[in-house]
């Protein structure tokens, strides 16, 4: 494996927890090649040769084993498009890691554009995390435009964590998913947005087999003059379950946008939208600054618990 800097490394432990090279199977990229890989006997990843990203082949009944695939970036002004592609086989049950970190300490806007496709087969269980970060104190924006394609077979589940707290000047996140019969997805996005940042989520989740079900929950806060926008649509074409829920605190200047959308296509979809959209109660606040708390200090710990 490549040798990392100190900040390449702080970027890998707050998008993917690591402190050292992982076990199991890992493709870390940083600045646009490939820092280090490693395959095992059940997961082999793979370049592809017609654009820039890797095939992930996760071997039907694999359990209990992982994948890491995080990116950092620390040249200000790089650009990139990256198309990663998992196939999981049957009944296997995998975590993948995911995310990525951006350090811009120039002039120019720095952009990691990831398109993952998961190819989830029958009975398999996935859970994936994607977590994004930006640091740096140069004028260059910290770009992250994450396109998830999720294609999932019969009895299959995916669970989804979604994780974007602190440093991404403009973020376009957008999330499509099919699922046949019995098959379950479940999203969870945090969201925190501050200065003028903007950032854009949209989902659309088609049930398409009887018993599919989803969940898509986002929790975010929007501070000082930025703007988030969570747009999720999720259609029925059976007898199906879905559900979305927007929950978000709004501070200072900032702006909130919930776009809900149900599409019934069966008369047995059952489909339900939920959105909340509001400030930190004062009764909350003052009770905490009762214990000792500045009012500072007393918002940041209630945003904490509630972004937890």
């Amino acid at each position: 494996m490549v040798k990392l800097d100190e900040i390449q490394k702080r970027l890998l432990m707050e998008v993917a927890d690591l402190h050292e090279v992982p076990e199991g199977a890992y493709n870390i990229r940083s600045n646009s090649a490939s820092a280090g890989r490693r395959s095992t006997a059940h997961i082999e990843i793979v370049s592809k040769t017609d654009v820039s990203g890797l095939e992930i082949h996760i071997a039907p009944g694999t359990k209990n084993e992982s994948v890491h695939i995080p990116v950092v970036m620390t040249q200000s002004g790089l650009r990139e498009v990256v198309y990663n592609d998992f196939f999981i086989g049957e009944d296997a049950d995998v975590v993948i890691v995911a995310g990525c970190g951006i350090d811009n300490c120039g002039t120019q806007d720095s952009e990691h554009d990831g398109i993952h496709r998961f190819y989830v087969g029958k009975n398999a269980k996935v859970k994936y995390v994607e977590k994004h970060y930006g640091s740096g104190d140069g004028t260059g924006k910290r770009i992250l435009n994450p396109g998830t394609e999720v294609y999932q077979e019969e009895g299959s589940s995916v669970e989804m964590e979604m994780v974007q707290i602190k440093g991404v000047d403009d973020t376009e996140r957008t999330t499509t998913a099919s699922l046949a019969a019995n098959a379950k997805l479940v999203v969870r996005e945090r969201l925190m947005t501050h200065g003028k940042q903007r950032a854009i989520s949209t989902y659309v989740v088609t049930l398409d087999g009887e018993g599919a079900s989803a969940d898509v929950v986002s929790r975010s806060v929007a501070r000082d003059d930025s703007f988030q926008k969570f747009d999720a649509k999720i259609v029925g074409n059976a007898a199906c379950s879905g559900h979305t829920e927007c929950d978000s605190i709004i501070m200072d200047n900032g702006r909130i946008l919930a776009v809900p959308g149900l599409e019934a296509n069966d008369v047995d979809a059952a489909l339900v939208h939920e959105a909340a959209i509001g400030k930190i109660a004062g009764d909350q606040i003052i009770k905490l600054m009762t214990l000792g708390l500045t009012e500072a200090e007393a918002e940041e710990q209630i945003i904490n618990g509630f972004l937890r």
